[in-house]
């Protein structure tokens, strides 16, 4: 990681946040009129914001590949949940 981004992230910029800015950035970039100077700085802003909305993604990405495997430590063996339900909806009744 760069210490741009590291700058980037200090600010506290939320994925949402990011990706928004990242969006105007885009827009300005398409909208034209801009110098090639101050092009070539909303792109590097562009690239650092879109380096951040990848940071948050990989680790949303993370934290559900470790609820999956939570969940998948609690179920049975063959993938199958064996917690009992709770409203005892799903038992069979006894003959």
């Amino acid at each position: 990681m760069s210490g741009e981004q590291v700058g980037e992230q200090a600010d506290g910029l939320s994925y949402e946040q990011a990706r928004d800015a990242l969006a105007e950035a885009v827009r300005s970039l398409e909208a034209g009129g801009l110098t090639l100077e101050e092009s070539l700085k909303v792109w590097e802003r562009g690239e650092r914001l879109a380096a951040i909305c990848t940071e948050w993604l990989e680790g949303a990405r993370a934290r559900l590949a470790a609820a999956m495997a939570n969940r998948a430590d609690t179920d049975g063996a063959d993938g199958q949940d064996t917690r009992e339900p709770r409203n005892g909806a799903g038992r069979r009744n006894g003959g």
